[in-house]
Formats: structure tokens, C-alpha cells, sequence
């Protein structure tokens, strides 16, 4: 494949790896359609491994360069660009370079606009930028009206949950516990399980006062990987406290 540089060279890049199967499958499983979550993105079918292939090959580029592949109305440009910009955070050898990459990430956050960009990227760029910085940005985030903007809020506390920082996932655990949609509510049990996976006490003390009001994703998730016995009982716990049954 050789260096890509440019925005344009991407393009030409993802457009030789289009796969023409995937592009139809693509807007279903990522939900484009009207009134979706994804709804007008657009895919040429280019996997996950071929855009991390691409953007290896384009390390380097220049943030006006990644900042038109952002601008894509294509998924997968986006993805590529975002790749690009992980890269550089975690090679970036000062904090000045570090800061780099996340204003421009601020800059085109609107443009972080689904389940996976956000995934792939904010635990690194958003919760390493911020790892000993103030986090009030997380907490604005979490009250957002965007749904993206709040699934940026708890995954960026992954980086934290890795070094056995879990006060921030724990305090917007609960800020989004009552959040009306479904990609928050997996969102949010994913952390509470990797917090769980590191210090089941502290997990277990959040349940305690919150699994009988989490929704039914939120707690299935958090509990994912506890053992038959115990994964029935919070369940049962909160069947019966969310229907109004005598306990």
C-alpha cells in the first residue's frame, strides 16, 4: 500500500478494499435508518482490520488531512481518521502533543457519531488526555442531550478503570443510570463489569444501591460474568422491585 498522506489517498485506499456484501450489510447492524441512531451514515464496506491496515499506513498524516477525512459523510473514512489520531496520541511524547490531538478530536466531535468511533477512540484520547487533568468535561458531557457526547463520558473512564481509577466511572455510572437509550445502558454495564473485573467489592457496593432501579441491559451487562447463582438474584431482585411484586 505504501505511505497515505492525504485525505484523497484514504479515499482511493478504503475504495480498493470495498467490499460491496459488507456496504449492504454495514447501515443495518450500525442502524441508519430514518429516526436511527446512525441514521444517513454511509459505508463502502471496508472492515475493521483493513481501516487499522490503512491508517498504520497513513501515520504521520497532518491534522488538516485528518480533519477532511473526519468530515466524511463515509463511515469508514471517519473510522480511519480516528485510527490515525490513536496512534499519534499514544506515540506523542510530550503533553503539548498529547493536547494536539485532543482539541482536534474536540474539535470534531460531532463527527464521533456512532457506537464504534466512540468506542475505539474515546478511552484513549478523551480519558488518557484527561488522566491527570480536571474531568468536569465528562460530567458536562453526561448531561448532554447527544447520545454520542454521553457515551463519550463513560467510555473515556476505561483508561481510568485500567489503572484502578474507578471514582469517575462509578459517579457517572450513576448520572446515566436512568438514561432513556439502549447504547448508554450497555455503555454503562460494560464499565461497571470491567470495574467489577478489577475490584468485584467496589462493583458490588454500587449494585447494592442502584440494581433495582438499573435498566435490564445496564444490569445484565454489569453482571455478565458472575456466577449463575448470583447473576439470578440481582436479576430476580430487580424483576420484582421494577413490576411492584411482593418480595
Amino acid at each position: 500500500m505504501g505511505d497515505v498522506k492525504t485525505a484523497a489517498a484514504v479515499h482511493r485506499a478504503l475504495k480498493a478494499e470495498a467490499n460491496a456484501e459488507k456496504a449492504a450489510f454495514f447501515p443495518h447492524f450500525f442502524k441508519t435508518g430514518p429516526g436511527e441512531y446512525g441514521e444517513g451514515d454511509r459505508f463502502c464496506g471496508v472492515t475493521v482490520p483493513h481501516c487499522r491496515k490503512i491508517a498504520k499506513a497513513a501515520t504521520g498524516m497532518e491534522d488538516g488531512e485528518i480533519g477532511k477525512l473526519l468530515g466524511s459523510p463515509m463511515h469508514e473514512a471517519r473510522e480511519v481518521a480516528l485510527f490515525i489520531m490513536v496512534g499519534a496520541f499514544k506515540r506523542a511524547k510530550t503533553d503539548e502533543d498529547r493536547e494536539r490531538v485532543y482539541r482536534l478530536y474536540l474539535h470534531h466531535l460531532g463527527r464521533v457519531n456512532n457506537w464504534d468511533l466512540v468506542d475505539g477512540s474515546a478511552p484513549t484520547i478523551v480519558g488518557g488526555f484527561l488522566e491527570d487533568k480536571d474531568r468536569a468535561q465528562l460530567y458536562r458531557w453526561a448531561e448532554s442531550e447527544d447520545l454520542w457526547e454521553r457515551r463519550i463520558a463513560i467510555l473515556a473512564t476505561y483508561h481510568f478503570i485500567k489503572a484502578g481509577d474507578f471514582k469517575d466511572t462509578l459517579a457517572l455510572a450513576k448520572m446515566l443510570r436512568d438514561d432513556s437509550e439502549d447504547l448508554i445502558h450497555k455503555a454503562v454495564g460494560w464499565m461497571l463489569r470491567e470495574v467489577g473485573n478489577r475490584d468485584l467489592a467496589v462493583e458490588e457496593r454500587f449494585l447494592k444501591t442502584h440494581y433495582k432501579k438499573m435498566p435490564r441491559t445496564m444490569l445484565r451487562y454489569a453482571i455478565e460474568k458472575f456466577p449463575e447463582p448470583r447473576r439470578k438474584a440481582y436479576l430476580d431482585g430487580a424483576i420484582r422491585t421494577q413490576t411492584g411484586a411482593k418480595k
